[in-house]
């Protein structure tokens, strides 16, 4: 089992720009997808951003355009680059990591909160 640390959320103006980082404790070449969820309270866990080991990537049409997921295998880390983020509810952003063959690993999350 890998374990995953978020890190990077916080308070963030709207407009800004943010970039949360997922560091994995062991390799994650074999990694089928990593991937950026988010939930809200009181709101179901929603993806928001893919990324396979093949480089195909997959956002939610709300992040199109403003949001770009990366990973760094050599660091083990996956990134998720948000631009021009907008007003929104705070949120706890996740890192999974999904091995296939049913077995996915889950970060703790990291928080955060877009001021109008």
């Amino acid at each position: 089992q890998v374990q995953l640390v978020e890190s990077g959320g916080g308070l963030v103006q709207a407009g800004g720009s943010l970039r949360l980082s997922c560091a994995a404790s062991g390799s994650i070449l074999n990694v089928i997808v990593m991937a950026w969820y988010r939930q809200a309270p009181g709101k179901q866990r929603e993806l928001v951003a893919g990324l396979s080991s093949g480089g195909s990537t997959n956002y939610a049409d709300s992040v199109k355009g403003r949001f770009t997921i990366s990973r760094d295998n050599a660091k083990n880390t996956v990134y998720l680059q948000m631009n021009s983020l907008k007003p929104e509810h705070p949120a706890v952003y996740y890192c999974r990591a999904d091995w296939g063959i049913a077995r996915a690993d889950w970060g703790q999350g990291t928080k955060l909160a877009v001021a109008s």
